[in-house]
């Protein structure tokens, strides 16, 4: 994690819920904003509290009167100053971020990218979140002269304008008012713990302001240090709201955890009981989740778990898989930049699971050419054992192939099986040419084309046996004997 500064005294400091004595009314108290109503006995609770957390001593007598709780407007601020987030100052968020100020609308950073920027990473996305709604965006850049592009996230709230050659993708506040498990009927807000309560996880649920400040409503600073991948509020309400939630929770897990098996059994119970909602979220969301995941950190731990809750039948995956396998062939693929099919083709025991997984998800025609290959060929191709070049089966494969992807799906084969050093191998072995055309041919008067084409066959195999060495000339003499 990051190292980062809190900001002397000027830090706000968590809003608390304090109970008094009993009868007495629970007050909110958000930095030094103190409710008249509050007592002496809570006053003095919030004085000796605000000393506590600058390293002083809190009274014992206090406590022993007074009962502190987090509340459901909790909110945890720090100062954000690290060259990532400064890094994303260019000319075009400068001028987006005058327009939001010039209009007194507030504009933070939302979501990933927060999460990023405090685990020290440039976000590769940023998304932004307004108090502004659609309509006053749309006025506001209009005015100043800034093009919208890609309209359609409109009706949920997104506006993208481009500036400096920038795109910037600023979405209003929203709350939702219905959902279905896919999809969500939103409100617009300018409450913006509201709209962090709708978000999944609470790693996912900060905002940050555009002068550094971080806002935490849910704890989700402290859980990334921790490493703790947990949903906002109820793990159940979370996902049944979007069903997808179950994945996302198992890419994050693999993203964030350092440690394979420290879930929340509650959290697994939820996902568990939830499991068929999957049945009803398209493959395609499911594929952009779990190709993700399968690449990631605890690969195998994470798909193991998923078999054991239940969830293989509703996203694509064998229900009878072969999770024995997959294990063992995540342990040679792990450190070699592994494509998701790759890592999935172990579950799958034979052709007809690959045919089943590209139905449900709609992989592409790439990926699931790459699945048939590997189940077909991951014991039949394997190195030689007699001949010195254990390299030759897999080189004589690509050359007879004639695809143009057969040398990267052969070194997909090769991590599969664990063959690094003919991996390394066959990541520094260019495709020869083969030297010989029909028209070289058909210039020593050999005209008939099914004769052609057996003698280009035989000389293939002569060029082969030469390990690709023989250049034209050579193979020419060669056509009278054939």
């Amino acid at each position: 994690m990051t190292n980062h500064t809190l900001i002397g005294h000027s830090q706000r400091l968590p809003v608390l819920k304090v109970s008094t004595l009993p009868g007495v009314a629970e007050q909110v108290w958000n930095g030094s904003n103190v409710s008249k109503n509050i007592p002496k006995e809570g006053k003095l609770f919030i004085f000796y509290c605000s000393i506590y957390m600058w390293g002083r001593i809190l009274n014992p007598v206090v406590i022993s009167r007074v009962r502190l709780t987090w509340s459901a407007r909790s909110l945890f601020t720090m100062q954000l100053k690290t060259t990532e987030f400064k890094s994303l100052f260019s000319d075009g968020l400068n001028g987006i971020a005058e327009i939001f100020e010039k209009h007194k609308f507030e504009l933070r950073i939302a979501g990933g990218a927060v999460r990023d920027l405090l685990s020290g990473k440039r976000p590769e996305d940023v998304d932004f979140a307004t108090t502004a709604t659609p309509e006053e965006m749309k006025s506001m850049f209009q005015n100043a002269g800034i093009r919208m592009i890609n309209n359609k996230g409109e009706k949920h709230g997104t506006i993208t304008a481009r500036l400096h050659n920038e795109n910037f993708e600023v979405t209003t506040l929203r709350v939702d008012v219905e959902t279905d498990g896919r999809h969500a009927e939103v409100e617009f807000t300018t409450d913006w713990q509201k709209d962090a309560e709708r978000r999944d996880l609470t790693i996912n649920s900060m905002f940050l302001g555009l002068d550094g400040t971080l806002y935490d409503y849910f704890q989700g600073y402290e859980d990334l240090k921790n490493r703790k991948v947990r949903f906002v509020g109820s793990a159940e309400q979370r996902i049944q709201e979007d069903y997808l939630r179950i994945l996302r929770y198992f890419r994050f897990y693999g993203r964030v955890s350092v440690k394979a098996a420290e879930h929340d059994p509650a959290t697994l119970e939820a996902i568990r009981e939830n499991a068929r909602g999957l049945a009803a979220i398209s493959g395609e969301r499911i594929w952009v989740e779990l190709k993700k995941m399968v690449v990631g950190n605890h690969a195998a731990h994470l798909l193991k778990v998923m078999y054991e809750l239940g969830l293989a039948q509703y996203i694509g995956l064998p229900a009878e898989g072969d999770v024995e396998e997959m294990k063992r062939i995540w342990q040679h693929v792990k450190d070699h930049s592994p494509k998701p099919v790759t890592v999935l083709s172990a579950l799958f025991r034979c052709s007809q699971d690959v045919e089943k997984m590209d139905l449900r998800l709609k992989v592409s025609r790439e990926e699931k050419n790459l699945g048939l290959f590997l189940v077909k060929h991951r014991r039949d191709l394997h190195k030689s054992q007699e001949d010195p070049d254990s390299l030759k089966p897999y080189t004589d494969f690509i050359i007879d192939s004639r695809e143009v992807d057969a040398q990267s799906k052969v070194c997909e084969l090769l991590k599969y099986q664990g063959e690094d050093k003919l991996l390394a191998e066959m990541s520094r072995w260019s495709i020869p040419r083969f030297p010989v055309s029909g028209h070289d041919l058909r210039k020593m008067g050999i005209t008939s084309g099914k004769e052609i084409g057996t003698i280009l066959q035989n000389l293939r195999d002569v060029w082969k046996r030469s390990r690709y060495q023989m250049d034209k000339d050579e193979l020419l003499c060669h056509v009278n004997k054939t």
